[in-house]
């Protein structure tokens, strides 16, 4: 009999997909004397429609204990370096949003600031930003490479990526792989769940051929109607429909062309957007909309126009409603999925939400009974998630100089929410960033990447004008067909540097390495000058 005070020994997953069979990977793996169960109907398809994900995953693959070159032969992923957005900011233009670090800091002050200086100084002293990052320009040649972490001053070492897979597969992958470490799975239609009369706690639930399965703990996987957390716990749902307009999606795989890109890219189109995603046996496309504003019909044909490749199905449609539920965990139950909360996968989040709600459970995993501030504790933090990772998608919709169409018109003039205004104004102020919690999701990088690639109006950290102009490391002029070559004083600073370190040790020709030294040592001069320059204005 279920109940708060009793020890764990039977988990039941109650529905398979992405999110089931992660689940069940992830606990076989390390809770090898629980016993664990997931409960599936093939009657109920999958969405199966995020495909894309984020570097996180492979945090994920091996707490799971999975080979990632099984994964990606057996789910036929590709590798993905970021996501190439069009249209968004405006007509016309194009970013990509890269995964890994972009250029180098000096002191606090971080490449973006450097380079919203030199712009504002002289616009033509800098190239799009996307320039200054491996990855977005790898994206752009169609180039992939391992991150080379035994060189850490190699700007390989930064790079960083995910992959791109067909969610079916990888939930058959994770399925054959927990199996083979006891998981039993039980194929079936769950029509009733059974609660304690006296502390609602689930006990078991009811299959249509009248079979029962018991558990301690039960994980709904069930999707957007969540079963049990919804259905029989009455936990309710926050709708986030406000900001985020969007409520349907048609997807439709297409045949593959070449080149075989290493990046998800999303187009914006007159009520919502689209997406491309490479895999290695086809492409998956799919356009998210708002059912208010255009048809169905509409959309279909929209869609199908826009492939790059014949279309080897008909369009499927997915109802969702972008929100999160007022509780992840009540009584013996957590959500993990769709059941969860939904925000659409337009920063492929969906996958990394499920990620994250898999790591949680393990942290707080109960142990002699359920604890009230475990599950507390995870409702905090799974709160504070969704609303993280939903301030980053309204963003993209809030900054943007589109017109015209009725949905961009009401999106680029909303309100948002509280905690979005206020980094808004923070970074339109001077540009910077401060990570206000651990769960936080996108790093500073992120959303550089976003607000400067939709044409956020921001400032420059106040701190850049004391940097010199030969210091920025854009002193450069474009010459001969856009080649960039150091200008005459970037290269007379080099010199001197040589010249000053000849002079220091004697040697009339410093090798590579040496000069390299000079240039640095000529750098902290630089930084100390720079700090005292600024206390004598303070």
């Amino acid at each position: 009999m279920a109940a708060a005070d009793q020890p764990v020994r039977k988990v039941t997953i109650i529905g398979g997909g992405t999110a089931g069979w992660m689940t069940a990977a992830v606990l076989s793996q390390w809770l090898t004397q629980i016993e664990i169960r997931l409960v599936e109907s093939e009657e109920i398809g999958i969405v199966g429609v995020g495909e894309a994900t984020i570097p996180h995953i492979r945090n994920l693959m091996a707490l799971a204990g999975v080979d990632p070159l099984k994964l990606i032969s057996e789910s036929k992923a590709t590798f993905k370096l970021g996501i190439q957005f069009v249209d968004w900011g405006a007509p016309g233009e194009t970013y990509v949003h890269g995964f890994g670090k972009i250029g180098r800091d000096m002191l606090w002050l971080h490449p973006h600031q450097l380079w919203l200086a030199a712009r504002e100084r002289d616009p033509s002293s800098v190239k799009h930003f996307d320039h200054y990052s491996l990855n977005c320009v790898a994206s752009g040649k169609n180039r992939f490479a391992f991150p080379d972490r035994s060189n850490p001053n190699s700007p390989m070492g930064d790079m960083d990526y995910a992959y791109q897979f067909d969610a079916s597969l990888v939930a058959r992958f994770l399925r054959s792989e927990s199996e083979a470490r006891g998981v039993e799975r039980i194929e079936g239609r769950v029509v009733d769940v059974i609660q304690n009369p006296e502390n609602g706690f689930v006990e078991r639930v009811r299959m249509a051929d009248g079979r029962e399965v018991e558990g301690d703990l039960f994980v709904d996987c069930s999707g957007m109607r969540g079963l049990l957390i919804g259905d029989a716990l009455g936990i309710g749902y926050e709708d986030w429909n406000k900001w985020l307009l969007c409520d349907r999606a048609q997807a439709v795989p297409s045949a593959s062309v070449e080149p075989l890109t290493p990046y998800t890219r999303v187009t914006a189109r007159k009520c919502g957007w689209q997406w491309r995603i490479p895999l290695q046996h086809r492409v998956g496309n799919g356009y998210v909309y708002a059912s208010d504003l255009i048809g169905d019909e509409e959309v279909r044909d929209a869609l199908l126009a826009n492939l790059d490749g014949e279309a080897l199905a008909e369009p499927r449609m997915v109802r969702f409603r972008p929100g999160r539920r007022l509780k992840s965990w009540d009584k013996n139950v957590i959500a993990i999925g769709l059941s969860s909360g939904f925000l659409e996968p337009l920063e492929s989040t969906s996958i990394h939400l499920i990620q994250t709600g898999i790591h949680r459970l393990l942290a707080m995993f109960p142990a002699q009974s359920f604890s009230a501030a475990d599950i507390d504790e995870y409702n905090r933090q799974a709160l504070f998630e969704y609303e993280d990772v939903r301030d980053f998608i309204v963003a993209h919709y809030k900054v943007t100089r589109r017109s015209g169409d009725p949905f961009w018109d009401h999106v680029r003039e909303m309100e948002v929410p509280d905690s979005l205004e206020e980094r808004f104004e923070l970074f339109r102020s001077s540009g910077r960033f401060f990570k206000r919690h651990a769960q936080e999701l996108f790093a500073e990088e992120s959303w550089v990447q976003i607000l400067i690639g939709q044409g956020f109006d921001m400032r420059p950290d106040p701190v850049t004008q004391f940097v010199p102009d030969h210091r920025f490391p854009w002193g450069y002029r474009r010459r001969d067909r856009g080649r960039c070559k150091p200008d005459a004083r970037s290269w007379r600073v080099r010199q001197a540097a040589a010249a000053q370190h000849a002079a220091r040790t004697g040697v009339g020709s410093p090798g590579k390495c040496q000069l390299h030294a000079a240039l640095r040592a000529r750098r902290d001069d630089t930084i100390e000058r720079l700090v005292a320059g600024m206390s004598q204005k303070d």
